[in-house]
């Protein structure tokens, strides 16, 4: 890795140092590395991702963990949320669900939407802290509120359920839509769902296709076998390009 100086650092310029970090991930990742040696706790954050990612450098989840944890104890709070998905998912470290709730807590009161989510989503499935789905769709408004798109989906799915909240249709789909508007996944393939309900068959269609664009593997299948097993012909048919496509 390039070796950047201390001098160097404090001498490069706000234009220059936003041309490096878009530029070669290599180079990236070794200015990145500098300062966060040098105490940067943005730096720190963003270098544990950068780890976690093997963005210009070699993947290293232990490692990345340990950056995190440099940044999280001096409050930075997307570090926080970081530490909650390692200790969720077992990243560099032993899954622990209740280690995550207190990371995604703390997350979520320093302010930060995607620790709000986080900590709604293990409030509201029960995942490591005790379920509470009342003060779960308090934290998804929060974060909806600062325009959150995965949480505008879950709060649909309060209203379509009728978790905590009369369930209303109508409230459900607006809240997909706008989470699909977003860009998240799971509300494309929500809001269509609900459009096919209402007959509303080529809007649907033009959500389905978006899916796939951004979705995990595991949510695509999902999807295409709900497709497949539809009574519309259209929505079959595409469950057969997404088959394919899949196989390209």
């Amino acid at each position: 890795m390039e070796q950047v100086t201390l001098k160097a650092l404090a001498s490069v310029s706000h234009d220059e140092l936003a041309a490096i970090l878009s530029g070669p991930p290599a180079k990236a990742a070794a200015w990145v590395a500098a300062a966060a040696h040098n105490g940067i706790v943005e730096a720190q954050a963003v270098y544990g991702q950068y780890l976690l990612d093997g963005h210009g450098v070699e993947r290293n989840a232990e490692e990345a963990l340990t950056w995190f944890k440099h940044a999280a104890r001096q409050d930075h709070p997307m570090a926080m949320n970081m530490l909650g998905r390692c200790y969720e998912h077992g990243w560099g470290t032993t899954a622990c669900a209740p280690v995550a709730v207190y990371w995604y807590r703390l997350a979520a009161r320093a302010g930060l939407d995607w620790g709000m989510y986080n900590y709604a989503s293990a409030l509201a499935l029960g995942n490591g802290v005790e379920c509470d789905r009342a003060q779960a769709l308090q934290w998804f408004r929060r974060a909806a509120e600062m325009g959150h798109a995965k949480s505008l989906n879950f709060i649909g799915s309060f209203y379509e359920d009728g978790w905590e909240v009369d369930a209303d249709a109508s409230i459900a789909l607006d809240y997909y839509r706008r989470a699909a508007v977003g860009g998240d996944f799971r509300g494309q393939f929500n809001y269509a769902r609900l459009l096919a309900g209402r007959g509303e068959i080529d809007a649907a269609l033009t959500w389905l296709r978006r899916v796939p664009l951004t979705a995990t593997a595991a949510f695509v299948e999902k999807m295409r076998a709900w497709l497949a097993a539809s009574p519309v012909g259209a929505f079959r048919a595409l469950a057969e390009d997404v088959n394919e496509e899949s196989r390209a």
